[in-house]
């Protein structure tokens, strides 16, 4: 695909769609092709300032209007989703190298969750208050409160997207979706969806930037008196930027970060079921899931079975191309990431870990990887991968296996 072929990402300000004020742009490339999978409008802080504007106009308005109408319009841009999917999982895969069933997951997901979020306006509820007055009533009344920025990650962009901003928008609130760098076109379909089921201008604002102007950007947008709750979810250390800038205003942050999700399987386990389990969840999307299975933790009367069997699983699943209907892995979202997982596995090597499987690149992806004998030494068995990427740790009994599952800084 060439540059010209590109269809380039607005901002959505006010219910208009246009470029950065600047006029400046930034590209995305393919991590499978290398090609330009999207080009952006590269916002600065004065169009993060204006989009926070935007929606505090809009707020008003928008809390005030009928929950039922409310309902209506989310239930509307939950079909729509539904029925815009095959055109946007496309535009996941050329962005972040998910394949083509997960974007059509995304999708599904995501309308799931606006689906919720429609049968929520009708479930705000306050509370009576005692008091000490004779013949007074006391009540607790649930308000809107009022802009919310979603700041979204790539991995699962349509449904964590779609999840920063649903609920808010049930309540009443008006919201920016801060789009990741890696995947502005994604995440602009999201407010795409959102605009064209007919939510009013400034309600749902969008804000695409490069990956310079990021601190700028958030840091514009945090420090707006609209912006009253700030919903980030990525990695832990950017996650503790945002909550270190949000404490400086006092204001109320949503976090969800990083992981090293453990699988315990103690000696009387049914293998079977514990194999497919942690085959799914250590490689589904490439392991780059903040819920990914990192670590099997594995009596020792079963640890060896556990890596040869599940050594076997992962030897077969398909690695290439994630427009191939057939591809189970594909790419990881950058080359620095592919780097930092072999890393991760010629550490876990050189300290003594046998590879049961995969341990090597192939093109832009990463076989997947079965590694036995992970010790406490290895920084696989302490660091997130974000990769396809699992270590076998073998315990002696129950007790063992959940202080190991435990030693984790998640």
């Amino acid at each position: 695909m060439s540059i010209t072929e590109v269809e380039q990402q607005q901002l959505l300000i006010g219910g208009e769609w246009a470029g950065a004020g600047s006029g400046d742009t930034f590209e995305r490339t393919d991590p499978y092709t290398g090609e330009v999978a999207s080009r952006a409008a590269a916002a600065t802080r004065e169009d993060a300032h204006a989009a926070a504007d935007a929606a505090a106009a809009a707020f008003p308005e928008w809390a005030a209007t009928p929950p039922s109408a409310r309902r209506e319009l989310l239930q509307k841009a939950a079909a729509l989703l539904l029925e815009r999917a095959p055109e946007i999982a496309p535009v996941v895969t050329a962005e972040t190298g998910g394949t083509f069933g997960w974007g059509m997951f995304n999708c599904s997901l995501a309308a799931g969750m606006l689906a919720e979020a429609a049968a929520q306006t009708t479930a705000v509820t306050g509370e009576v208050i005692p008091s000490d007055v004779p013949g007074l009533t006391a009540l607790a009344v649930r308000q809107p409160a009022g802009v919310v920025l979603g700041i979204a990650p790539w991995n699962a962009p349509i449904i964590l997207g779609t999840r920063a901003v649903a609920t808010p928008l049930a309540y009443g609130n008006t919201v920016i979706l801060k789009a990741s760098e890696i995947c502005p076109r994604t995440h602009g379909e999201i407010a795409r969806v959102l605009a064209d089921a007919g939510l009013p201008a400034g309600v749902v604002n969008l804000v695409t930037h490069s990956a310079e102007a990021a601190g700028d950007v958030v840091d514009e947008m945090i420090a707006h008196p609209a912006v009253r709750r700030i919903n980030f979810t990525g990695s832990t250390r950017v996650g503790r930027l945002v909550a270190e800038n949000a404490g400086r205003h006092l204001k109320r942050v949503l976090l969800e970060l990083g992981g090293k999700a453990p699988l315990i399987v103690l000696a009387d386990a049914d293998l079977d079921e514990a194999i497919a389990a942690a085959k799914f969840g250590a490689f589904m999307h490439q392991g780059q899931i903040c819920m990914s299975t990192e670590r099997i933790v594995a009596d020792k009367s079963v640890a060896s079975d556990v890596a040869s069997r599940l050594g076997e699983k992962a030897a077969a699943l398909k690695v290439g191309d994630p427009r191939d209907p057939e591809t189970e892995i594909g790419p990881l979202f950058t080359s620095a990431s592919l780097a930092r997982v072999g890393e991760l596995v010629d550490d876990a090597r050189s300290h003594g870990a046998e590879v049961v499987t995969g341990g090597e690149a192939e093109g832009p992806c990463y076989r997947p990887t079965v590694l036995a004998g992970v010790t406490s030494e290895m920084r696989i068995y302490h660091e997130e991968s974000f990769g396809p990427v699992v270590g076998i740790v073998s315990v002696d009994g129950p007790d063992e296996a959940v202080r190991v599952a435990n030693d984790t800084e998640y």
